[in-house]
């Protein structure tokens, strides 16, 4: 059927080319891609008729230098460049790579404004269709094709609503599903068939990204469980029931799962979000038993390396603080509540009482295992060698200088010397942690005071280098820099393992982070985009003696900041979607248990099935609930145990500033009633 054309404009053109698509509507895992500016608001329509979540995917066209409309290719997320033959033109190469760097560093800017902290969809094992206002030379389409195949989606369908006839048909030629709802000859231009084809904004993105957010989930939420399905979860609900230990807030709460930790050397203890009071008092709590009771020797958290180390000196009266609010000042990157909170606090002085009075190889240590202290970390190491050897130092601070020109902003460094605007610094740290080691090596320090300073160097120095390589790849897709930090903490605490370990019996470490980098990858929508973390590595490396611990919660308030850098909140946590495991632990109608999940066959033939799990971590955003904070598990492959608090509290932040203490208002909000 002929289209009337031109069409109205953008929105009227995403209906007719939903049209065309209809037979997807309630296709699973279905997602629309919309290439960002002029795709959005076709994207959006397509995405409303489908019933599908709306994300973008950032291209940027390579113009001729003098005729920027020509396009010369086309690069997108992930690295991809795709370039077009120009007959009878000749472009010098240094000319390209400058329209390159200058459209790759649009590109990152335009995915932050679109996206903020919010990872993307992920596209593995979907059914993709993504979304142009038209296609001419294809070259921006092209891209976007190569770079998304590379994440495997099920299925890919290219759909416009106007393309030249050549143009579609080259698409089909290299393997992709193609819609183009009109094709008029000649074609000349895509704007041509448009009445209204204004120059869309970064605001008009943003805007309609947002809506279709809210939208969606206001439609999975409202959608009916069916009926088979509420059979189910009622059998799984009782059946919870009966395997379920209840936590009655009693001193022999804990009992079965110290029995379960039994004489692993690794208890990873996580929580769902960054920012629950339960979370850290009960896990501070279960800590505290492995220290007096398993013989527990050392604490790894998610925090930087130099700020816990400061703790650890602390704990372990050693000069310096005078306090524990003292001990944790080092803390101040955001998000500084993480460990500058009054739960936190009062286990730093429980456990600084408990170190007085014991040998320091019997004392028990506080460290950190995050790499986010880049130059922090490079002082530590200049600190260190001026203090001990001042040639080291000199080679040291040389070295380091090539980082001088990022101004201290690691961001700022990864971004420069990712795109070729600044020398890359791999080299430099490589060889200063080489020289590091090698000094381990040729002068060994008996345990105490000087060998722990040497070995505080030296694990700076290892930061260094990873966190440069982290840096410069978080440019890249997600799934590197997740990786590399994954695999750093998993690093460290090998290192600090094999520390703590010489010269006396084996350590026993407990590990406080995050559920997403606890809980083992593999049994969740991570590994199936590649991602690992942690819990994955730990158990694959040290089997029974990694015990993993998750903690999950329904509803609740939890500290949380509104986008990233913005100041800590305390937010109202939304009870958990219907059918997630959260609310199959509402429905149970306990309000704190605990589960075994690797010990009880019976329970982990129950919950067998995946279902969505939420995550909240530095930054909570109810208005696209399901979007932003819920994947899909499966919790018996992903925890050994897990503990579940009902209804949660916000944790309260040494610091707390204005908009903590006013917090939300409540939903009967002016009324009071």
């Amino acid at each position: 059927m002929d289209l009337p054309l031109p069409f109205e404009d953008r929105y009227q053109a995403g209906r007719v080319l939903a049209t065309k698509l209809k037979h997807y509507r309630g296709r699973p895992n279905l997602l629309v891609l919309a290439l960002p500016r002029g795709g959005v608001a076709v994207g959006y329509e397509v995405a409303r008729a489908l019933e599908a979540p709306l994300d973008v995917f950032v291209v940027r066209k390579l113009g001729l230098p003098g005729n920027e409309e020509y396009a010369m290719g086309a690069i997108a997320s992930g690295g991809v460049r795709v370039m077009n033959s120009l007959p009878g033109i000749t472009v010098a190469p240094e000319v390209v790579a400058t329209v390159v760097a200058r459209e790759q560093a649009e590109l990152i800017r335009r995915e932050l404004l679109y996206r903020g902290q919010r990872a993307a969809i992920p596209l593995s094992g979907r059914t993709v269709i993504v979304v142009d206002d038209g296609l001419a030379t294809g070259a921006t389409m092209r891209a976007a094709v190569l770079a998304i195949r590379q994440q495997h989606p099920a299925h890919l369908v290219v759909a416009v609503p106007v393309g030249a006839e050549d143009t579609c048909q080259s698409l089909r030629n290299d393997g992709a599903e193609v819609v183009c709802a009109a094709t008029p000859e000649p074609f000349r231009s895509v704007g041509l068939w448009y009445e209204k084809f204004p120059q869309a904004s970064d605001d008009e993105v943003s805007r309609l990204l947002e809506k279709a957010r809210r939208e969606h989930a206001l439609l999975v939420e409202s959608k009916p469980v069916p009926t088979h399905h509420a059979e189910v979860q009622s059998t799984l609900v009782e059946g919870m029931q009966r395997h379920l230990q209840p936590l009655l807030g009693n001193a022999d709460d804990y009992d079965k799962l110290l029995q379960l930790i039994g004489p692993a050397r690794f208890a990873l203890l996580g929580e769902a979000s960054h920012g629950t009071h339960e979370f850290y008092r009960e896990r501070a709590a279960i800590t505290r038993r492995l220290i007096t009771e398993k013989g527990f020797t050392a604490i790894a958290v998610e925090a930087d390396w130099p700020d816990a180390w400061r703790v650890n000196r602390y704990v372990r009266g050693l000069p310096g603080d005078a306090d524990a609010v003292a001990a944790l000042s080092g803390f101040q990157r955001f998000p500084a509540w993480m460990w500058r909170n009054t739960e936190v606090r009062d286990f730093v002085e429980w456990l600084r009482d408990y170190n007085i009075g014991r040998s320091s190889v019997h004392q028990v240590g506080f460290y950190g295992i995050d790499l986010y202290s880049l130059f922090t970390s490079m002082q530590e190491v200049l600190a260190y060698l001026d203090r001990t050897d001042s040639e080291a130092a000199s080679r040291a601070r040389y070295r380091y200088a090539c980082f001088d020109h990022s101004a201290e902003d690691s961001q700022a460094y990864g971004y420069a010397a990712n795109f070729g605007l600044a020398p890359s610094c791999e080299n430099e740290v490589v060889q200063q942690l080489r020289e590091m080691i090698r000094r381990a090596g040729e002068n060994p320090t008996t345990p105490g005071l000087e060998r722990d300073e040497a070995f505080y160097a030296q694990q700076n120095s290892r930061l260094v280098r990873n966190a440069e390589e982290y840096y410069r790849t978080m440019f890249h897709a997600r799934v590197s820099s997740w990786n590399l930090r994954d695999s750093h903490m998993v690093e460290t605490l090998q290192a600090l393992d094999r520390h703590l370990g010489e010269g006396r019996a084996s350590p026993r470490i407990a590990v406080w982070a995050h559920n997403s980098h606890l809980g083992n990858a593999a049994a969740t929508e991570m590994g199936e985009r590649g991602e690992w973390n942690v819990g994955q590595l730990m158990r694959d490396r040290y089997a029974g003696d990694a015990v993993l611990v998750g903690f999950s919660t329904h509803h609740g308030w939890v500290t949380a900041a509104a986008d990233w850098n913005k100041p800590a909140q305390r937010k109202r946590v939304q009870d958990a979607l219907p059918g997630s495991w959260e609310d199959i632990f509402h429905q149970t109608g306990s309000s704190r248990f605990l589960l075994n999940l690797r010990d009880d066959v019976a329970l982990r033939t129950l919950v067998a099935a995946h279902r969505l799990q939420r995550a909240i971590g530095v930054i909570y955003r109810p208005e696209t609930e399901r979007q932003s904070h819920y994947f899909h598990t499966h919790l018996a492959e992903q925890f050994d145990a897990l503990i579940h608090i009902d209804e949660t509290t916000a944790l309260e932040p040494l610091d707390k500033g204005a908009v903590w203490n006013t917090g939300e208002a409540p939903e009967t909000f002016p009324s009071g009633i």
